[in-house]
């Protein structure tokens, strides 16, 4: 039992914090906890549709139809476009009469920010902070992997920006017909841009290993090169404009359910798997935090440090790339400015959080996660309550050092001295 709570005693204080934020969040949304049920198109789709009467425009239909992704929502448009229709029939047959249509009556707007299934699938506040956050948790998987080598990696940002150009300018290419394999059809060549984004997210990751395990370069400044030229390699790739797709696979990755949950959250649960089956179930892990502690002692014991720093920052760099592709695909387009920015500074601060030193050494995959919806939730919160981005850093900030100061065992320990000090006064007094 002391071994499983040491174990976790690293996600004590991020789970707290996590806690109170979702607590605050629940307090001032509507119908946080709230879980309604709802077939796909069950209500939309019974609704007849009013006949034009002179003088009376058919009411408007005031169903609130899921999200754009959601996979039933072409019937409910089907019924809208049908209402559409009857009412600018009306509104001929009544100007033929000479007669002035009555004004409609304003449909009332329905808020669902609280947890619900519609269309057998879950949304609300929590779950759009995990499909949000999917981003930074592929992310922290990564850094993690390297920050516990003594490494780290600033040029996730840029890596997510390029996997995003190449994926959208290829799928572009691919529905224009002016690449090879689009005779395989929309259902199989989205493959083909996928690998692609991958490969080279890769090929990013392998770079830079090189720069830091082959040439000895610092990992500040062998990641900075590519994080400066970068977002310049994605404008060349998209020729400085914003590329768009409809792609449905592509689109599918964040923007679809399966089994109740976006399917971003099952990609960031397999990665997870993954990543904690080799760390954990291999000696990998082992070498890591082996070279994370004392990397020449690592050497002297036989270990190859070098691969193990190299193959680190390929696994960043993949995982930078998935991150990329979830970015695009939420948006539906590559947007090379704005992708991935500032996105490696949450993947450290959500690594750090999760109890992982900075130093190297031990690693915690877990508390990475944890780390990300904690900085998710918070970002999100201040979101709801309009507080402008410019500012949300600001209490980002705040409440990563005093997570920190939590975790910190010296910390602790000066604060409780401090209270044992002042009760052995009041005790002499």
């Amino acid at each position: 039992m002391n071994k499983t709570m040491n174990k976790f005693r690293h996600l004590v204080w991020p789970l707290v914090s996590l806690a109170l934020l979702l607590l605050f969040n629940a307090i001032f949304t509507d119908n946080f906890f709230k879980i309604e049920i709802k077939s796909a198109g069950a209500d939309s789709s019974k609704k007849a549709v009013q006949p034009a009467v002179p003088g009376k425009l058919p009411a408007a239909d005031s169903t609130r139809i899921a999200p754009e992704n959601y996979e039933g929502a072409s019937d409910s448009a089907e019924v809208v476009t049908e209402i559409n229709e009857a009412a600018e029939e009306a509104v001929e047959q009544t100007q033929a009469a000479g007669q002035q249509p009555a004004p409609a009556a304003p449909a009332p707007q329905q808020e669902s920010k609280g947890v619900s299934i519609f269309g057998y699938y879950l949304y609300g506040t929590p779950i759009d902070i995990l499909n949000q956050g999917a981003k930074v948790m592929v992310l922290a998987i990564g850094m993690t992997l390297v920050i516990a080598t003594g490494g780290i990696d600033i040029s996730v940002g840029a890596v997510m920006a390029i996997a995003g150009a190449i994926a959208a300018l290829l799928i572009s290419m691919l529905d224009a017909g002016n690449f090879p394999g689009s005779s395989l059809g929309p259902n199989v060549y989205w493959i083909i841009p996928l690998a692609a984004a991958l490969i080279l997210a890769t090929v990013a990751g392998f770079w830079n290993g090189m720069l830091v395990a082959g040439f000895g370069i610092q990992p500040m400044v062998a990641t900075l090169v590519l994080m400066v030229a970068g977002r310049g390699v994605a404008q060349l790739i998209t020729d400085g404009q914003i590329i768009t797709f409809d792609n449905p696979a592509l689109v599918f990755l964040c923007n679809g359910h399966a089994l109740f949950l976006p399917f971003s959250i099952w990609i960031v649960a397999t990665m997870y798997i993954i990543a904690g089956l080799l760390t954990r179930k291999t000696a990998f892990g082992l070498f890591i935090e082996s070279v994370g502690n004392n990397e020449r002692a690592s050497r002297y014991a036989g270990i190859e440090a070098r691969r193990i720093k190299w193959l680190t920052y390929v696994i960043c760099g993949f995982c930078a790339g998935v991150a990329g592709l979830l970015a695009a695909s939420n948006i539906k387009c590559a947007d090379s400015n704005n992708a991935g920015l500032y996105l490696e500074l949450d993947a450290i601060l959500a690594t750090v959080i999760g109890g992982t030193s900075m130093a190297g050494g031990r690693f915690f995959l877990s508390g990475s996660l944890v780390g990300a919806i904690l900085i998710q939730t918070l970002t999100t919160t201040m979101y709801m309550k309009n507080v402008s981005p410019a500012i949300v850093a600001v209490p980002k900030a705040m409440v990563v050092i005093i997570v920190c100061l939590l975790q910190s065992p010296v910390f602790r320990a000066k604060v409780l001295s401090i209270f044992a000090s002042k009760a052995a006064k009041g005790g002499v007094q």
